[in-house]
């Protein structure tokens, strides 16, 4: 599956340090996806997936209930999607989603973040075919042969199974998101190691020293932009 999912640790303790600016592209996607459907999760698919996403990071009820009361009333505020794909150092590659009121800003501030930290952007899809789209669910507390019968007997579809760690990762189609999810939770499974929508690495790459370092200050760039929603890449970045 292109990268193992190998660093829950360090994405949790990235996220618990930038726990305000989390949540605050949390409650932009969730204003979003409501505001393209219904407020509510029951009738739209794409909420109740971001929802369930929200629940790992910890956000708060009341952040969530903010976004969905703004979808509900009579903003009109709007946000287009805008995929960026570009070229980090010594071959690596990287994928840049965000949710932007302001294209040219976004747009600047993307480009700047790559010309500044030896990277370039590109074409659309010059970057994007290097990867595949994926559901990645974790749990800790069933094995890989548990989790394989509960989706059998489900009838839903993986593309794979591992023991990454201390947790059980399951790979699968975007789609199937919901569908993992809710067999998983008829079979007694409460909590959730992982829970998110990626683009993963079709082969990753290892950069070395000053190269890394360097790579890792673009990630981090980027991640820090206000309209950067998801930043997805094909480096290896070890434990």
């Amino acid at each position: 599956m292109g990268r193992k999912w190998n660093n829950i640790k360090e994405k949790k303790a990235s996220k618990d340090k930038n726990t305000s600016r989390v949540y605050a592209k949390f409650g932009r996607e969730i204003y979003v996806v409501a505001k393209q459907g219904e407020p509510d999760p029951e009738s739209n698919r794409a909420l109740k997936v971001v929802l369930e996403r929200a629940k790992i990071y910890n956000v708060p009820k009341a952040i969530i209930d903010r976004a969905l009361e703004k979808a509900r009333g009579n903003s009109d505020e709007t946000y287009e999607e805008l995929r960026y794909e570009g070229f980090g150092p010594n071959g690596s590659m990287v994928i840049v989603d965000a949710l932007t009121n302001n294209v040219n800003r976004t747009a600047a501030e993307v480009r700047s973040a790559f010309t500044k930290n030896a990277g370039n952007l590109g074409v659309s899809g010059s970057v994007s075919y290097m990867f595949d789209a994926a559901a990645v669910i974790g749990v800790a507390d069933k094995t890989e042969e548990e989790v394989l019968e509960i989706l059998m007997e489900a009838d839903v579809d993986a593309r794979d199974i591992v023991q990454e760690e201390e947790s059980v990762i399951i790979y699968a189609a975007p789609d199937q998101f919901s569908a993992v999810q809710d067999a998983l939770r008829a079979a007694g499974v409460t909590e959730f190691t992982v829970a998110e929508l990626t683009m993963l690495a079709q082969n990753d790459i290892t950069l070395d020293g000053d190269v890394q370092a360097q790579f890792e200050k673009l990630i981090d760039v980027l991640e820090d932009l206000e309209d950067v929603q998801q930043v997805y890449h094909n480096v290896d970045l070890g434990e």
